[in-house]
């Protein structure tokens, strides 16, 4: 077996999923070269199996312990690929740290991931979710994903419009045991061009005294409000933003908004549909600071889930699922979960 694979049995989960709630895998595999993928699935623990990938575990729900086998790409080399003077390629591994990787382009002069600064989990996980943070979405920023195709048994690179990106979705997510995300290429610019336009940046940069931020500016405002806003996962357990913002008709969104003022409401994915805000609906049926037990929502933000400690994985779905109910009944709005659950459905 190569020196790149390691097995563990009957893996503890705790420390590897954001929530801190108490799992185990039967077996999870830890892989640190891509180039070893080939023989970590032919493993006898992985042969004819769909393995659940693992990343930071800050996009995961674990309801019930896993019922599949699990795989961890731990690899996390960083590279540059091109440098043209005004612009950058810049290539990470599945394993790398998003944060720290979004600190240490910053460092080098490279611009575009400063507003998604201070989001945990890892490279791989990013255009997954197609991750995305005060008015920036990672696929503006991708050049090209490589990952293990397992229906051809290939190490493929899709481009960015290969990986059909949406709203918190992509074909990766769509497909999971089709693709497994080995590295990300990211086009960047070292021309400082920030984007202000969300709501709180310009005014924490205000506040800052700052009139012409630069990107490493903007990249510190994100995450002093991003402190301020969200419990830090290593002192009180979440998966940051539990629900993805609404995307309704517009004809809906001005209807809501009619009976509902105070309701924010944004573009949708075009001219017809309307994104709304899933904090405010879930803020106004009363859910901000609940607490059953050690299952709860944060006091500073409605859309964080929260375990105060020993809640279950069960315990914070099916709160998850009451705040989820009470807001289509009272406002007439599907809310779907961003992170994937495991061990349970959502429906």
């Amino acid at each position: 077996m190569s020196e790149a694979i390691r097995i563990l049995r009957d893996a503890p989960l705790r420390a590897r999923n954001t929530f801190g709630v108490e799992a185990t895998a039967r077996c999870l595999v830890e892989v640190a070269d891509a180039g070893a993928l080939p023989d970590a699935l032919s493993l006898p623990e992985l042969r004819g199996t769909a393995p659940l990938v693992l990343g930071g575990g800050s996009n995961l729900l674990i309801a019930a312990d896993p019922p599949q086998p699990l795989l961890a790409l731990t690899g996390a080399r960083v590279r540059l690929v091109s440098d043209e003077g005004g612009s950058a390629i810049v290539r990470a591994e599945a394993g790398a740290n998003w944060h720290a990787f979004v600190m240490r382009t910053l460092d080098q002069g490279l611009c575009g991931l400063e507003n998604l600064a201070l989001i945990p989990g890892t490279v791989g996980a990013a255009p997954i979710q197609n991750i995305g943070a005060y008015g920036v979405e990672v696929r503006e920023r991708i050049h090209a994903v490589e990952a293990w195709d397992r229906e051809r048994g290939a190490l493929r690179r899709l481009s960015a419009d290969d990986c059909a990106f949406a709203y918190r979705d992509s074909r990766f997510k769509r497909e999971p045991e089709r693709w497994i995300v080995t590295a990300v290429e990211f086009a960047l610019s070292r021309r400082d061009e920030p984007r202000l336009d969300y709501a709180g940046i310009a005014e924490e940069l205000h506040a800052r005294g700052i009139a012409r931020p630069c990107a490493r500016d903007v990249a510190e405002a994100v995450i002093a409000i991003r402190r301020r806003k969200l419990p830090d996962p290593a002192v009180l357990g979440n998966a940051g933003s539990f629900f993805k913002n609404p995307i309704v008709p517009a004809a809906q969104a001005e209807a809501l908004r009619a009976m509902h003022p105070a309701l924010p409401v944004f573009r949708g994915d075009g001219a017809h549909s309307r994104k709304l805000s899933a904090a405010w609906l879930i803020d106004a049926c009363g859910w901000k600071g609940h607490r059953e037990g050690d299952a709860g929502v944060a006091p500073t933000h409605a859309l964080v889930l929260v375990n105060h400690g020993g809640a279950t994985g069960a315990q914070l779905l099916s709160l998850a699922r009451r705040i989820a109910a009470s807001v289509h009944e009272r406002f007439g709005v599907v809310l779907e979960p961003e992170p994937r659950v495991i061990g349970a459905s959502w429906h």
